[in-house]
């Protein structure tokens, strides 16, 4: 395909040398529209060729802001080069009648670079304008996330709060703005309380609103209840769960621990699915952890689930945390940041003492200096995405 001509503006005053420097450019793919002065230039003026005197030294600004612009001259001490070189042109060439091909090169050179230097500036422009566009949708994700979280948060149990004498509590720290951890208490009876812990897998929207899926469901199912049989309850609920995630077909899963306190016989009747860390219950003066393994809700169909219980004495505390704890815990393996996290709970008496005690031990593994034992705990030290739950009782005032 041929290409299109180039049209070169020569600006010198008319004559011999005007005529001459206009035969030196002109080739097959340059044309020469020459003047003697820069009105009046034709649009598709490619790049102007001006010699030194024929330009006015108040017009050399306006020039070079117009068009790319290569200045030529007889003498390298001449007066208006030198105020040329200082408004900006692209280039200069002394003599150029004998340096003609030379001259032909720089005039293709500096109009491909002014044809780079245009697309640049317009990949800025539409760069500015992507991320302007991206500003404001990202302002709107924010909002529509903390809207969220806001939701989230209110779907939460009020805390602390005391059920049939039994005291519940709980740290809730999201990722962000949403979380897939979610816990709730409810008062069944003057006899059962039901409870659950969840984390479901992954961050975020998605994950939040398998949460939401699940308030609704285990509110329906304990409002269905007709109270018998509440050591059947439990693992029921983790069983319709997983059938629930399973038709849903959204990829999520979740780690579950589902209780009923019976607080005539001081007994918990419960079922796990995958939960880690295990439930760690103190009373009478021992940790122990809780007994029992499941499988994860949602991952695979058909799951039978554990029916489990315990006895509780008139004074135990039932802790519950999620993963995410794990990262504040010093050790490199599993097994041993389980003890860490045991050594922990059995020191706290409230979820306030174990809290910091974990914010303590975070700082330590990302601080390798020594702590100074004057500065209280640092809370912002735990990791976005951790939730605590704290249950104890026998015998706290309504």
């Amino acid at each position: 395909m041929q290409r299109s001509k180039q049209l070169i503006a020569v600006i010198d005053e008319p004559g011999e040398e005007r005529d001459a420097l206009a035969e030196a450019i002109t080739c097959k793919d340059m044309g020469v529209f020459a003047a003697a002065n820069i009105d009046h230039l034709p649009a598709e003026t490619a790049l102007i060729v001006a010699h030194a005197r024929a330009v006015p030294r108040q017009q050399w600004s306006n020039l070079t802001r117009r068009l790319p612009t290569l200045v030529v001259s007889d003498s390298r001490q001449d007066a208006d080069l030198i105020k040329a070189v200082d408004v900006g042109l692209v280039d200069y060439i002394v003599h150029p009648l004998r340096h003609a091909e030379l001259l032909r090169r720089m005039i293709r050179k500096a109009i491909e670079l002014h044809a780079l230097a245009l697309e640049r500036d317009r990949d800025r422009e539409r760069l500015a304008e992507l991320n302007e566009s991206l500003e404001t949708h990202l302002a709107l994700l924010r909002m529509d996330q903390q809207s969220g979280g806001h939701i989230q948060r209110r779907l939460l149990p009020v805390h602390p709060k005391v059920i049939n004498g039994v005291y519940f509590d709980y740290w809730f720290a999201p990722s962000l703005y949403l979380s897939g951890d979610f816990l709730d208490y409810q008062r069944y009876n003057e006899r059962y309380s039901a409870f659950y812990f969840a984390d479901v897998s992954g961050h975020g929207a998605s994950s939040a609103f398998v949460t939401v899926l699940l308030k609704y469901l285990c509110n329906r199912w304990l409002h269905e209840w007709n109270g018998k049989h509440p050591e059947r309850l439990p693992a029921d609920w983790l069983a319709a769960l997983n059938r629930e995630l399973q038709g849903t077909d959204i990829g999520k899963h979740a780690t579950l621990f589902v209780g009923v306190i019976d607080h005539e016989a001081h007994t918990l009747h419960y079922s796990l699915g995958a939960q880690l860390p295990m439930p760690l219950l103190y009373a009478n003066g021992q940790l122990i952890r809780l007994e029992g393994e499941g499988m994860p809700v949602g991952l695979f169909p058909g799951v039978e689930y554990p029916t489990l219980r315990c006895e509780l004495p008139p004074q135990f505390t039932l802790w519950l945390c999620s993963d995410g704890v794990l990262e504040c815990l010093p050790g490199d393996t599993l097994d041993s940041r389980l003890k860490e996290l045991e050594c922990l709970v059995s020191k706290s008496a409230t979820l306030e003492q174990l809290h910091d005690r974990l914010a303590l031990t975070s700082a330590h593994i990302s601080n390798e200096e020594a702590l100074d034992e004057r500065d209280s705990p640092d809370r912002n030290a735990l990791p976005d995405d951790l939730t605590i739950m704290m249950v104890s009782g026998f015998g706290h005032a309504d």
